[in-house]
């Protein structure tokens, strides 16, 4: 969701890196444990210095919730973009204040799922397979890299949430038919919002076929004889149905790019993320989620080579780190693989909104409303349980006729 940033005051953009280091580190002393800041591996160095815990977005939002409950925090400043300041708001109690340093820090691939389009979606695709008499449900699933709106959408239609690590787990929990077991002989579809690349390479690897078994819903389409680019033939035999979105930066890597690397490193680990196309999945020796990548590279031996094939930040924080370890490791392309929305939190937006804190004024509080929080809580709830994990207590439960 991309909003409004009003610009700085000039006393913000005139300071030197010192001198904003300086006066942040001194306003997060002076908050002391009424603030948590969370910083996503994105983030620019400049940034993620500042963060008292950093990883990806759901394990953020997570940290922060366990943070504010051990130590009362008033305030969450999360160094990330609008989805995942929703999730802080989603776990944490109504009390606490989420801040996003800048309203215009969305995400792309969040952006291009909307609620209304997926409304859209659903019932234009209920018509159809109600007309061709199926036999079956279509359960929708999203990624964690969705508005807190696609989440309760989800929810409320018997889906749940999934992250890039756990996709496969969710679709197999969908499969089987998720919140009811499925009855014999009922056919399963899963709608899966908005990566169209993950959805993609997590069923590949489940043994499903990617011109079969998958078909690309377009909500941009609108050809009146087609259901989002799709035909009724297509709607009928894919047991997924992709929704066309996509991450704007893994985009980025194409199979051209794992070919240079082979040829210049013979010897080379490549390890992507499953936001990348699928010929980029193909060609790489490895695909895992930012917190698998991470780890791989920590795991690394000293001696080996890898490439990377995901945000160049943290591509080059992992590098650095691991060249002391003995082990090379450098991005899969050398184009500008950044996030360019996470870019727009910077120390001048980090420190305004702490020195609007220390004079009690909360700037930019990330507020989902108690409907959509009550039911994207109950979507993440639904992948924790099938995962293994502990649901998040039900904070969301005050919303308007929810028990």
């Amino acid at each position: 969701m991309m909003l409004w940033q009003p610009a700085l005051p000039q006393q913000y953009t005139r300071m030197n890196e010192a001198e904003l280091a300086d006066a942040i580190a001194a306003r997060k002393r002076e908050l002391g444990d009424r603030l948590v800041i969370l910083g996503h591996h994105y983030q620019q160095d400049q940034v993620i210095q500042f963060a008292d815990f950093t990883g990806d977005s759901f394990k953020l939002s997570q940290l922060a919730a366990k943070q504010v409950h051990e130590s009362g925090a008033e305030y969450v400043i999360f160094l990330g973009v609008h989805f995942m300041a929703e999730s802080a708001d989603i776990l944490t109690p109504d009390e606490t204040a989420v801040i996003l340093p800048d309203l215009g820090a969305g995400c792309s691939m969040a952006d291009m799922a909307d609620y209304e389009q997926a409304v859209t979606a659903w019932e234009q695709m209920h018509e159809l397979l109600d007309e061709k008499a199926f036999n079956g449900r279509v359960i929708p699933i999203c990624y964690m890299n969705s508005s807190a709106a696609i989440k309760a959408f989800c929810a409320e239609r018997g889906g749940a949430v999934c992250t890039s690590s756990n996709c496969a787990a969710i679709f197999k929990w969908a499969l089987e038919g998720g919140t009811q077991p499925r009855a014999e002989g009922e056919q399963i579809k899963i709608l899966f919002l908005p990566d169209q690349h993950l959805g993609r390479n997590t069923a590949a690897a489940m043994g499903y076929d990617i011109n079969r078994d998958m078909c690309i819903y377009n909500p941009r389409d609108t050809d009146p004889a087609l259901l989002g680019g799709c035909t009724e033939t297509q709607i009928e035999q894919s047991t997924f149905i992709l929704w066309k979105g996509h991450c704007s930066v893994h985009m980025l890597f194409r199979p051209e790019h794992v070919d240079q690397i082979r040829n210049m490193w013979p010897d080379a680990t490549i390890i992507v993320h499953p936001e990348c196309d699928h010929t980029v999945v193909q060609k790489a020796d490895m695909s895992a989620s930012t917190e698998g990548i991470i780890k791989a590279i920590e795991a690394a031996p000293a001696g080996s080579r890898w490439a990377i094939g995901t945000e160049v930040h943290l591509v080059n924080r992992l590098a650095q780190a691991a060249a002391k370890r003995g082990v090379t490791a450098r991005i899969l392309s050398d184009c500008q693989c950044l996030c360019t929305t996470m870019f727009r939190i910077d120390m001048p937006h980090l420190l305004w909104a702490l020195d609007k804190l220390a004079a009690g004024e909360v700037v930019n509080q990330i507020k989902v409303h108690p409907d959509a929080r009550y039911w994207a809580l109950e979507a993440m709830n639904r992948m924790l349980a099938h995962t293994g994990q502990s649901p998040q207590p039900p904070l969301a439960a005050t919303a308007a006729g929810h028990p």
